[in-house]
């Protein structure tokens, strides 16, 4: 599953509060690949010195910090600061899609009302994120895959630890073995970039860095249950690669 630069315009969000700042420069590279941000703002209360990390990051970033004060002890005034201002960024017609960047469910009502706008969402936060938040996306990255030490693309034989923990994993199997089945041809076949599509669909958060591996063929390859086919495109050096069910 490859990811495509578009033209996309996107307002990133980040809840200052619910993420880290160490790999800030990751994130953001990380959604360059989907689109180009126009608006980068982040919301905490500055005055706070559990946020002193951030300010470094921040100017090497030009992303903008957004001051909210919280009001009440135990209430996050920072959700509702970055929930008026997506709302604002939507009405003004200037963006094509959302990066909300946060591990906090509160944001699932945000999530599901943009993409009722018609916006793209992409999610980025920790793996303790709630399932209801990155469900509400249209695609979820979690924070700790990023800088991550990739399998290269010539690599189809993964380390034995990795091969034997994917291929215990029964949920991920009967993920992929059911999506082959719901677009493949008369042969069982079906193309590999349809079948990327198709899972994240079902599943925002999958990734196939999620379980050590930098492309989906990669990690298909690395179980027992399917079989790869890799054709002839016509287009020098590239090919088409199609998976089926064993």
């Amino acid at each position: 599953m490859q990811n495509v630069v578009n033209d996309l315009r996107l307002a990133v969000l980040i809840d200052a509060d619910n993420v880290p700042y160490a790999n800030l420069q990751g994130m953001l590279e990380e959604i360059a690949k989907y689109g180009t941000p126009t608006f980068k703002r982040i919301y905490g209360d500055w005055t706070s010195p559990r946020l002193a990390g951030w300010k470094g990051v921040l100017l090497e970033n030009a992303v903008t910090p957004i001051q909210q004060y919280s009001y009440t002890a135990g209430k996050n005034a920072t959700d509702s600061a970055m929930i008026i201002d997506a709302m604002d960024i939507l009405y003004t017609g200037r963006v094509d899609g959302f990066c909300i960047v946060s591990s906090d469910s509160d944001f699932t009502r945000l999530a599901i009302r943009l993409r009722e706008a018609g916006m793209k969402v992409l999610g980025m936060g920790e793996k303790k994120t709630p399932a209801a938040f990155t469900s509400a996306c249209d695609r979820f990255i979690y924070i700790e895959i990023l800088g991550q030490q990739a399998e290269p693309a010539e690599k189809t034989t993964p380390q034995k630890s990795t091969s034997k923990v994917v291929r215990s994993d029964r949920k991920l199997v009967k993920l992929i073995a059911s999506s082959i089945d719901d677009i493949a041809d008369e042969d069982g076949w079906a193309f590999l970039g349809e079948l990327g599509n198709l899972l994240l669909k079902k599943q925002p958060s999958f990734d196939a860095r999620n379980y050590g591996f930098n492309k989906l063929v990669l990690l298909i390859k690395s179980l027992e249950a399917f079989e790869v086919d890799e054709r002839e495109s016509g287009r020098g050096n590239s090919r088409h690669v199609f998976v089926r069910n064993k």
